[in-house]
């Protein structure tokens, strides 16, 4: 009963004109983010970041989370009428969607996935609900030592379950928390790391300017050089019997909704984990539990519907970690970590007791930004088709103007400017090397919290590093760090095993 006093309470600040303003404006933003290739979640909150310092901070979480909730409903939209994923998470869309679109179906896809997304956003925020307060309650009994270790699984969790170049995520991870000292020691006050006495490093590398340099202008560089030709855009057609037909055809896919919701909000409480692997996941269960699994691949509606209920649970499930335990679940949720940072609010278990209104807004708000984004997403399915046909010189000059407004408005500061000129070429050349962006963005964020806890924990215990496995959650958390840290050498081990094991070929 609790629960439902405090998200009662929460809606009547989420229905606020100010906040339901705010969420139609952030789910249309999104929208067309996540329509647009090249750009996403990821991008677009970095680069719509800075603005959110002109409103109060709960009404900016609730901006920064429609637009997280807009660009999950965007990315199908061009996967479906362009064959490009307006994200990664976007990918597995394509398979199906495209296909649906050859057809002459592009109107029936678009209106399955608004429609799956919704049915994944709204399972979501059901589970969301209900383990939200037992795993804030859970993290309360953390200390300095629970939360070093907690760090270090979600960083192991990016070796253990990234992808299979371990060594340059271990490499993003350290330059990560090298940048992450640049400032004044948190306990001695030394500068540390400044370049030469330079003043601008004094307080330290923005994790703002390192994401709209990382994620914006290095973004901007590397589409510009990918997107020689710009393919064309398959027209859609929205009439009310193709929208019958479509929430016609919602009702035999319940059973491949429901699996993709539950598996994808699970999979994004998953730090390194996310949309995307949960997207993939859910298409090729879906795909195994179809009668017709030869049909998926060919324009099958199942598989637009499985990876849209994923990939919006998901986003879902990644919000969950950042605001119980202040760990975030994905990119997106790393730059939201930062966001809340930068407003004077502390992620973690005592948000839940000391900004209960906050949270609980937040949360509300996802339930409605869940219903915006499907009427928007139907009600301007051909504002977003035309916005697809803008001419990428366009696009580029105006997400890049952004960048630099968006970076040097909140502390009015040249130096800042450089340093985001110097991330986004630093972002681009890491991209065309194939170097994961989310392990040093995470790193940044997270690196002040492991260093602080390390050196509490230290200092507490005389400098005796068995804490860590003394106490009982810590200890799990390290153990479960060594095991991910280990994957990658057991994966490896058993390839050389099996590959030794096939017999030589006849000579």
């Amino acid at each position: 009963m609790d629960v439902l006093a405090l998200l009662a309470d929460g809606f009547a600040a989420s229905i606020s004109p100010l906040n339901l303003m705010i969420v139609l404006i952030g789910v249309t933003v999104g929208i067309f983010i996540g329509a647009m290739p090249g750009l996403g979640s990821v991008n677009g909150v970095a680069i719509v970041l800075p603005l959110t310092f002109i409103v109060p901070p709960g009404s900016a979480i609730i901006l920064l989370a429609a637009i997280y909730y807009g660009a999950m409903y965007g990315g199908a939209i061009s996967s479906i009428l362009l064959g490009i994923p307006g994200a990664s998470t976007a990918v597995a869309t394509t398979f199906d969607g495209r296909p649906m679109a050859q057809k002459g179906e592009a109107g029936l896809a678009l209106i399955v996935a608004a429609a799956a997304s919704f049915i994944g956003g709204t399972i979501s925020v059901l589970l969301f609900t209900v383990f939200a307060v037992p795993l804030a309650d859970m993290a309360l009994a953390f200390g300095p030592a629970e939360e070093f270790a907690l760090v270090l699984l979600a960083f192991t969790t990016f070796v253990g379950l990234g992808g299979d170049d371990i060594l340059k995520t271990i490499v993003m991870i350290c330059l990560g928390l090298v940048l992450s000292t640049v400032g004044l020691d948190i306990i001695s006050g030394e500068p540390r790391l400044i370049f030469g006495d330079l003043p601008g490093f004094y307080s330290g590398i923005s994790f703002l300017v390192l994401a709209i340099g990382v994620y914006g202008v290095g973004e901007v560089l590397y589409t510009i050089e990918t997107s020689r030709n710009a393919p064309m855009v398959t027209p859609a057609r929205l009439t009310f019997s193709e929208l019958r037909a479509g929430l016609s055809k919602m009702r035999g896919m319940w059973r491949t909704m429901s699996l993709g919701s539950v598996m994808g909000f699970f999979v994004g409480i998953l730090p390194a984990a996310g949309a995307t692997p949960a997207a993939l996941m859910s298409y090729g269960v879906a795909k195994s539990i179809s009668k017709r699994p030869e049909s998926f691949g060919r324009g099958n509606p199942e598989g637009v519907a499985a990876p849209e209920t994923a990939n919006n649970a998901a986003s879902t499930g990644s919000l969950l970690p950042m605001l119980t335990l202040g760990i975030p679940g994905s990119p997106t949720t790393a730059l939201l970590l930062g966001g809340m940072v930068m407003w004077g609010l502390t992620p973690g278990p005592m948000l839940f007791v000391e900004q209960k209104e906050f949270v609980w807004g937040l949360i509300s708000s996802l339930y409605t930004a869940n219903v915006a984004a499907v009427l928007v997403n139907i009600a301007l399915i051909p504002v977003f088709v035309w916005a697809l046909r803008m001419p990428l010189t366009v696009l580029c000059a105006m997400v890049l103007v952004l960048c630099i407004v968006g970076g040097y408005a909140p502390g009015q500061r040249l130096h800042d400017v450089w340093m985001i000129a110097g991330f986004g070429v630093a972002g681009y050349l890491l991209r065309k090397a194939d170097y994961p962006l989310a392990p040093l963005v995470l790193a940044l964020v997270l690196g002040p919290l492991m260093e602080k806890s390390f050196r509490q924990t230290m200092i507490a215990e005389h400098g005796d590093v068995t804490v860590f496995v003394e106490r009982p959650i810590a200890a799990v958390f390290v153990a479960i760090s060594a095991l991910l840290f280990a994957l990658p050498l057991i994966r490896a081990l058993r390839r050389g095993r099996n590959g030794s094991a096939r017999p030589a070929p006849a000579e």
